[in-house]
């Protein structure tokens, strides 16, 4: 071999989208590229970026191979270099045609490192071996795939076991289950995080125990979307509660947390819950006047089937659905994240409910955009949500045990910054 190594550069055409966006089935692909060639894997890095894009590199004994793919235009530009005799790039490059599905490709071969432009050096080989031994790997292969979340201006990227445990693509959306490192099972739509197994309660205690402990008095419940169960499971400690109703427009994320995240669907067996896979603003619409004591929007981003949500129409039929003294509840945005969304929704919801009945309560989540989130409240009737009785919280806590929410949260919740209440004219 007159060369140090053998590099090829390639660029795939037509490739299947779907494929291009799929973290992990990319780095299992590259991964199996480089093992059918003779190469010896030694670790991956892999990240997925939203909405659209996968980058990684596989590093091997005998140098590397390198992706970055543009699904939007079904291409993706490869990178294959191996040293050494014993590894042909091109048996790679074959596999991962195939399993690209790519429809047409460019490929150029560069012989690196001449060895006629090169003078071996003589130096102390030996001593040097010892030496990287210290530094050596101990596990020969090693998974480093990301799941990113991002937007054009942020991102949140969990590592995870590159393993897909749930993915499925109904016609709202797709949904899958990872297993993240520092936040345990995640639940994704649309490459967006949702929930995560670590700081779901944060979400979930906040969306129930503030309005069902201050109104007192609930009995029947609506939740619209919350396919995780987590709401519910919520709702459900609630022993005056009588019905819950949930309506969720896709089976396959309930489907999806009932084998994957059964901490989050553990009470869609309680005999007051009745799951509805449907349509939750046709069901509003449709829903005779003064049926449910608190409403709860439990949906994601206003894009795709929740876009629906964030409409002037859907929140007038839900005051209408509420009984005299209902209270609604609608997962709000962040107002660092989507200002307009969140801004809008509240101008929205005071021009439907009495404005001094409209209040906004923030807290954190990890793994939501900014790590501040907020939830919108709006009451038909008169309720004082934020000067619920202490004694009240306290007596709940004991009854029951939380993560996140406490009557020291429920308070400073509705304590907001001046730049929040600058946004919403308050």
């Amino acid at each position: 071999m007159n060369s140090l190594g053998r590099h090829i550069l390639v660029e795939f055409f037509g490739c299947k989208p779907e494929i291009m966006n799929d973290v992990a089935g990319i780095e299992k692909s590259m991964v199996d590229a480089a093992s059918r060639a003779g190469a010896t894997v030694i670790n991956s890095t892999f990240h997925h970026f939203s909405p659209y894009g996968v980058s990684g590199v596989v590093v091997i004994q005998e140098s590397h191979l390198a992706i970055h793919s543009w699904p939007e235009y079904g291409y993706a530009a490869v990178d294959l270099f191996t040293c050494g005799e014993s590894v042909d790039p091109w048996i790679s490059f074959d596999y991962l045609k195939e399993k690209f599905e790519a429809q047409n490709y460019s490929a150029i071969e560069l012989r690196r490192g001449s060895r006629v432009l090169l003078t071996q050096l003589d130096f102390d080989l030996a001593s040097m071996r010892e030496q990287n031994k210290k530094h050596t790997n101990p596990q020969m292969y090693t998974r480093n795939v990301w799941f990113t979340d991002k937007d054009d201006n942020q991102a949140l990227s969990l590592r995870h076991t590159g393993e897909i445990l749930y993915d499925e693509t109904s016609p709202y959306q797709r949904t899958r289950v990872i297993d993240t490192y520092g936040y345990g099972k995640a639940l994704t739509i649309d490459d967006m995080f949702m929930c995560t197994e670590r700081d779901e309660a944060h979400y979930h205690e906040m969306i129930s125990h503030p309005v069902m402990l201050a109104h007192g008095g609930i009995k029947k419940v609506l939740i619209i979307g919350g396919g995780d169960g987590a709401s519910v499971r919520e709702i459900c400690r609630h022993k005056g509660v009588e019905k819950i109703v949930m309506v969720e427009i896709d089976a396959n994320v309930v489907d999806a947390c009932k084998k994957h995240l059964p901490q989050t669907a553990a009470a869609f067996d309680d005999p007051r819950v009745e799951l509805i896979i449907g349509d939750g603003i046709a069901y509003v619409e449709n829903a005779p006047q003064g049926s449910f004591d608190y409403i709860i929007v439990d949906g994601s981003d206003p894009v795709g089937p929740a876009e629906g949500l964030f409409s002037e129409k859907f929140y007038t039929d839900c005051r209408n659905a509420l009984t005299e003294g209902g209270v609604l509840i609608t997962q709000g945005e962040s107002p660092l994240f989507n200002e307009r969304t969140f801004a809008e929704l509240n101008a929205c919801l005071k021009r439907i409910f009495t404005p001094s009945q409209v209040r906004t309560m923030l807290f954190s989540i990890p793994t939501y955009p900014t790590g501040l989130w907020s939830f919108q409240t709006a009451v038909k009737g008169e309720l004082d949500i934020p000067a619920l009785d202490v004694s009240v919280i306290k007596e709940f806590e004991k009854e029951n045990t939380l993560k996140y929410y406490n009557s020291d949260i429920h308070r400073a919740a509705f304590a907001l910054p001046n730049y929040v209440k600058k946004m919403l004219n308050e």
